[in-house]
């Protein structure tokens, strides 16, 4: 017997869609916003129509297989749009996405029950690329991605007989300095290549394990190519100019490396297809259609599709949630009033300074609200400090403070130790928590302290700040924050010690005055 779908469970179906993207539509437009789409994200436009072709292929097998529906799937739409609430409420849009994904799954459940929704696994997993990755972990992935990809890239160059210094993600030519920037660290390549070699692992007719190998391959071949592309432009610049490295030249090295990416994974499947039990490609990969009833077989009656209970009330609870994210108003962070650090005092005890100002491309990579940078001296003979704070007035999705934890070695350097110490204030027996990291480059050393100013608290646990900044946001409406920064040279010559007391004797003068810059 075969089962064909009814009229009213397209209408249901359909509603159910519907009220979804409603409800989640606002966090997904800044990401899939077509003028502006993002190499790293844009891709995820195009998964859902993937997913859906997956599933069309092996449309007469699924309709062998009973609707049974599942209230296992309404736990899943209760928490998706509790993610929903949380992010919301948060700022924190990725956890929206994730919700999303959750109430997607719990519909599909809620409808075909445990059987039929094993079988659609894959398609369905696919769609978790769609979801942009969380900041922090996008920012560890790209920095590791630039750092080992210029290192391999180096030794391509060296191997050309060109001579060529490696400092962090900065390849220096002698003549001119090549950054490999976050454009170029194969993040953009990975996730993609990544979901075409999850497609490729599907299709493909083998032995478990040589499916699991052929998606996994998809991230050292994205390493290994990107590292090659440094190399060939670090060659090309050495002989014919920067030019080779900027422009529509430079895109289409990265276009023709996602190909070369693509072929290799292919390669590997195909290689794949002698080792072990052998077979041929037709055979191993294939893209037609899944295979249908068997010829000669009596044709099956049709009975139409019931719609499950647990669809509909999954539907409702859905659709209430939309009601109610549009007929609540939008959420505006509060900001509170604050002097510009324009204002900021260059004396401060006996220590008297001069500003510094960022480079265009570091701002345009914080988008940060307002900042400070001043070196400090006091008197001859004791160690310059430079002073560095960057204020968010709202921290809103990608929007938020870079950790030190992930840009420091993005300049090259080696964190060598990281402690938490706390700093005397001298009043009441007060105290200033502060992460102190040894930071070394080659012979180079230098003392670093910092923590996170938030709402009247400093803080240096990442995951605490994390915490504290949905707390705030859902009782007091604020985001706002800063990260404060003290760094000293450690000469081979000093004593750490004396180093440290003159961090925290600065620190403890440093500290009452950003009360007026950075809002309690």
């Amino acid at each position: 017997m075969r089962l064909r779908v009814t009229s009213p469970a397209y209408v249901v179906s359909a509603f159910a869609i519907v009220a979804t993207l409603i409800s989640f539509a606002p966090f997904f437009y800044e990401v899939f916003d077509l003028r502006t789409l993002a190499p790293d994200t844009g891709f995820g436009i195009v998964l859902p129509f993937v997913s859906l072709f997956l599933i069309w292929r092996q449309r007469d097998q699924l309709r062998g297989i009973p609707i049974t529906g599942s209230w296992y799937g309404l736990l899943l739409v209760a928490a998706g749009l509790a993610l929903r609430a949380i992010g919301a409420f948060s700022t924190m849009s990725t956890v929206v996405r994730y919700g999303f994904l959750l109430v997607l799954y719990g519909l599909v459940l809620s409808f075909t029950g445990p059987k039929l929704f094993r079988r659609l696994g894959a398609p369905l997993a696919i769609l978790f690329f769609m979801v942009p990755l969380p900041m922090y972990l996008t920012g560890m992935l790209t920095l590791d991605l630039q750092l080992i990809s210029s290192i391999i890239g180096v030794w391509i160059i060296r191997a050309f007989g060109i001579s060529v210094f490696l400092q962090g993600n900065v390849v220096d030519l002698g003549t001119m300095q090549l950054e490999v920037a976050e454009a170029c660290s194969g993040l953009r390549y990975l996730l993609p290549l990544m979901v075409l070699a999850l497609m490729v692992a599907y299709l493909y007719r083998g032995e478990s394990w040589k499916r699991i190998l052929i998606f996994l391959v998809s991230v050292p071949v994205t390493v290994l190519m990107n590292s090659i592309r440094i190399g060939f432009i670090g060659i090309t610049v050495e002989y014919w100019g920067r030019r080779m490295a900027e422009g529509v030249l430079h895109d289409f090295e990265g276009w023709l490396v996602f190909m070369f990416s693509v072929a290799a994974v292919l390669l590997v499947a195909f290689a794949l297809t002698k080792v072990g039990r052998r077979s041929r490609w037709a055979q191993a990969f294939d893209l037609a259609a899944a295979p249908a009833l068997a010829t000669g077989a009596p044709k099956a009656s049709t009975v139409p599709w019931g719609i499950p209970r647990s669809f509909v009330v999954a539907t409702a609870i859905v659709t209430a949630g939309a009601i109610a994210g549009l007929t609540m108003p939008e959420r505006q962070s509060t900001i509170p009033d604050r002097e510009d650090f324009a204002q900021f005092p260059t004396r401060i005890g006996d220590w008297s300074g001069h500003r510094g100002v960022l480079d265009k491309v570091y701002l345009d990579a914080l988008d940060l609200t307002d900042y400070l940078l001043v070196d400090y001296v006091r008197a001859a003979g004791t160690y310059p400090i430079n002073f560095y704070s960057a204020y968010y007035s709202e921290q809103k999705g990608f929007n938020r403070i870079h950790s030190p934890r992930n840009c420091i070695p993005g300049g090259g350097w080696e964190i060598t130790d990281l402690t938490q110490l706390k700093v005397p204030l001298g009043s009441a027996g007060r105290t200033l928590p502060v992460n102190r990291v040894v930071i070394a480059l080659g012979e180079q050393k230098e003392l670093v302290y910092y923590w996170y100013q938030e709402r009247g608290r400093a803080m240096t646990n990442e995951n605490i700040v994390k915490w504290y900044l949905f707390w705030d946001s859902v009782k007091r409406n604020r985001t706002d924050g800063a990260l404060v920064r003290i760094v000293a040279p450690l000469p081979r010559n000093a004593s750490a010690a004396d180093v440290d007391a003159e961090m925290q004797r600065f620190a403890a003068n440093v500290e009452p005055q950003l009360n007026h810059y950075v809002p309690d």
